[in-house]
């Protein structure tokens, strides 16, 4: 089935669609210098997201001379939807292929929710692919921790069922919650959906292929890579304002400090689980900073 035309248009991206040794194709989203002294930037999504929700970090680093890279993972955006591969070292072996078939030998590793986990994953399993791994409020993901038992946790974070939905109510609503984002942000959050003709849309991610992803993740452990992992890590988290939250969030951070060889974290206070979405510069700056004082090395 062809997917629905870009609702959005891109004004500032290359759009490719690349093919891995696998098989697969992801559709990538390009800026900046195409030959450049300074590393590429790895820009990917969190679960039931798409590469769109980086449109404006990845602009504020090609405006500043940097090269980025944001990919639709697998099942996801308008990329390809295999009913399998949905584990970490699948999706972290695609990021990988993706990497050789752009002949790119290392990049930074930029991931949020999800993808910070990945990103993570990645950083253990290829390190020589990975220059760094920055966990955009992820990366320290355990819902095991929180839910023992998966079908609890697959009951209490199960995603609504929002195929079907008017595209308009859609778009009325995320503007309303997001009143502060930038126009990039909102159309990063619409482009999670495909809109049809008949006026209504459905997610990119099925239901059951996200549901696939969050067992993954409720059984992933990067508490268990830290200390072994080589590269530096750059925790980016978001403190919401939910104090229990975020507390969990500083014991699970300053505990993978302890472990890692190189750890550092950068707090977005306050800030939205989107960070990258709703703070975009600010988020682009931190890249830029910590690649120019040498922690990225």
């Amino acid at each position: 089935m062809t997917a629905s035309p870009e609702r959005f248009p891109i004004s500032d991206a290359r759009e490719a669609h690349i093919g891995l040794a696998s098989g697969l194709r992801l559709r990538t989203l390009h800026r900046g210098p195409e030959t450049s002294d300074s590393p590429v930037f790895l820009l990917i999504h969190g679960l039931a997201s798409n590469s769109r929700m980086w449109d404006g970090v990845g602009s504020v680093l090609a405006a500043k001379g940097h090269r980025s890279i944001a990919v639709d993972l697998r099942g996801h955006g308008r990329s390809d939807k295999p009913d399998d591969g949905y584990d970490f070292d699948t999706v972290t072996h695609d990021l990988c292929e993706l990497l050789d078939a752009l002949a790119i030998d290392t990049a930074i590793f930029v991931g949020q929710s999800w993808g910070g986990n990945i990103v993570v994953h990645a950083a253990h399993q290829h390190p020589d692919r990975v220059i760094a791994a920055v966990p955009v409020d992820g990366g320290f993901i355990q819902l095991g921790d929180s839910f023992p038992d998966w079908e609890v946790c697959a009951e209490r974070m199960q995603p609504p069922r929002l195929a079907g939905m008017r595209g308009s109510r859609l778009e009325s609503a995320i503007r309303a919650t997001n009143s502060d984002w930038p126009e990039s942000g909102i159309i990063g959050s619409l482009s999670n959906f495909e809109f049809h003709d008949d006026g209504t849309i459905s997610p990119w991610l099925t239901f059951d292929r996200h549901m696939l992803i969050l067992k993954e993740l409720w059984m992933h452990r990067p508490s268990d890579m830290f200390a072994s992992i080589e590269r530096p890590v750059l925790f980016m988290p978001a403190d919401s304002g939910d104090v229990a939250w975020t507390s969990n969030k500083e014991t699970a951070i300053n505990a993978a400090l302890g472990k890692l060889k190189s750890g550092r974290a950068h707090w977005f206070r306050p800030a939205h689980h989107d960070l990258h979405a709703q703070h975009p510069e600010r988020c682009a700056d931190v890249l830029i900073t910590h690649y120019k004082n040498g922690f990225f090395s």
